[in-house]
């Protein structure tokens, strides 16, 4: 028994140290995937489960939790009983502030000094700009959460009007779409999500609250906090251009929504049922108050590009990001204008930053367009319900057309790979899979490319 436990701790520390050799990219893919797996497992259990629910399903829905995506093959309520419900809601809370925020906290509170192999796979997992410290982006991440998850979940306790349930029942479904909310994971107990609730305008401003609070980033939260503190004296660069971006972004979307949906002459409050999708496909919570399938064509392209964009980096949401399409129109802007240095509203942007844009842009982009095509030769739907679904699931979106439940096999395994490196992050997970910890050495020479 000695020995064992002597082999099993060596084995701990051996582990360690392999880990700490790799890229901080590969640790971050490593993290999640560990999470994946191991819910996954659970979720496999008998204890878990009201009917009898396929491996393969259970592994869907660990990595749709984890990546707080939201798309399900089974529903949820009726497959899962509270242990499963609550093993999924951890799941994605993990998946929605970060595998290594909540051990990185507890260091914090234990030792006030976070090592170099921390920050690197901090830095790794949220994009954040020079003028935030690692230590305060994550104490105000934990606090901010915990606040706006039970504030949301005694908010929706008032508001929901759940036919038939008693009172814990109707605490729980408020504390798992709270934190759904927040987290934009887009999991619900309700059959339809929340269709039933296209009218009720408590419901809807709840969750956009939650919803838009979780997408908009963590870092915009803790610049504010800063300037509330006095200890800034101006916003960041980077959060007048998140909130400013995704108001422009919602406004807009929602209005193309509201006078281009012939859908919406059928409902009794159709400005309010084009806000609520048109920021579900921003913010990429997933939820849906009116049928996705039934939407016209125009519309349904509109959300496309709304869940291709996104929101805000370094917070719950997915998707190719603000900043990033702020960065590609910043260089479209520059070159037309002739100019050497690529600038926005007046800023210089630095060069690193627009390579890591373009980089993203192109390999979000391709992977977009490589599943597609796979999904044409595995799946029988039409190329817009594919399209829909590939960028639902790259984006961590969670809303479908209806394809998700009939994907075959092979279409589930692509959508699980798509959900966990929609999670990661595109340049993440290349990093993890090609970079090595020390640059190989390449002879490189000078040569033009016409262009």
């Amino acid at each position: 028994m000695r020995r064992f436990i002597q082999f099993i701790l060596s084995s701990v520390i051996h582990f360690e140290n392999y880990r700490k050799r790799k890229s901080p990219q590969w640790n971050l893919v490593f993290g999640f995937f560990s999470y994946f797996i191991i819910g996954t497992i659970l979720l496999a259990l008998p204890i878990c489960h009201k009917t009898r629910v396929s491996f393969i399903d259970n592994m869907f829905t660990s990595a749709s939790a984890v990546s707080t995506t939201g798309l399900v093959s089974v529903n949820i309520y009726d497959s899962y009983n509270f242990l499963g419900q609550f093993i999924i809601l951890c799941l994605f809370q993990i998946g929605g502030i970060g595998y290594m925020t909540l051990t990185t906290y507890y260091l914090l509170m234990t030792t006030s000094k976070l090592s170099r192999w921390h920050n690197s796979i901090m830095g790794a997992e949220f994009a954040m700009p020079n003028s935030i410290r690692i230590e305060d982006f994550i104490k105000s991440t934990i606090v901010f959460t915990l606040f706006m998850e039970v504030s949301g979940a005694l908010a929706l306790f008032q508001v929901l009007d759940i036919p038939n349930a008693n009172f814990s029942e109707r605490l729980w479904f408020s504390v798992f779409h709270s934190v759904s909310a927040f987290c934009t994971a887009g999991f619900s107990l309700f059959s339809n999500s929340f269709e039933n609730y296209t009218a009720d305008l408590h419901v809807n401003v709840v969750l956009s609250i939650l919803a838009i609070a979780g997408s908009l980033g963590f870092i915009v939260i803790t610049d504010l906090w800063y300037r509330i503190t006095r200890k800034s004296k101006k916003l960041s660069f980077t959060t007048k251009i998140v909130v400013t971006a995704f108001l422009l972004l919602l406004i807009v979307g929602a209005s193309i929504f509201y006078f281009a949906e012939p859908l919406l002459g059928n409902h009794e409050t159709p400005l309010l049922a084009s806000f609520f999708q048109t920021m579900s496909a921003m913010t990429t919570v997933g939820f849906n108050s009116v049928t996705i399938s039934s939407l016209s064509t125009p519309i349904i392209l509109i959300i496309i590009f709304l869940m291709y964009i996104g929101a805000s980096p370094s917070g719950t949401a997915g998707g190719l990001k603000i900043t990033t399409l702020t960065a590609l129109v910043s260089i479209l802007i520059s070159r037309l204008k002739g100019r050497k240095e690529i600038s926005f509203c007046n800023k210089k942007i630095p060069f690193n930053r627009l390579y890591v844009a373009t980089s993203s842009f192109i390999l979000y982009t391709s992977l977009i367009f490589l599943f597609t095509f796979l999904f044409t030769l595995t799946e029988r739907a039409d190329l817009e319900v594919i399209l829909f679904e590939v960028a639902s699931a790259l984006g961590t979106v969670g809303i479908s057309m209806g394809l998700t439940a009939d994907l075959s096999i092979i279409g589930k395994m692509m959508t699980v790979l798509l959900m966990f490196v929609g999670r990661v992050g595109v340049l993440t997970f290349g990093f993890a899979l090609l970079q090595k910890v020390e640059a190989d050495r390449q002879n490189v020479t000078k040569e033009d490319l016409a262009v």
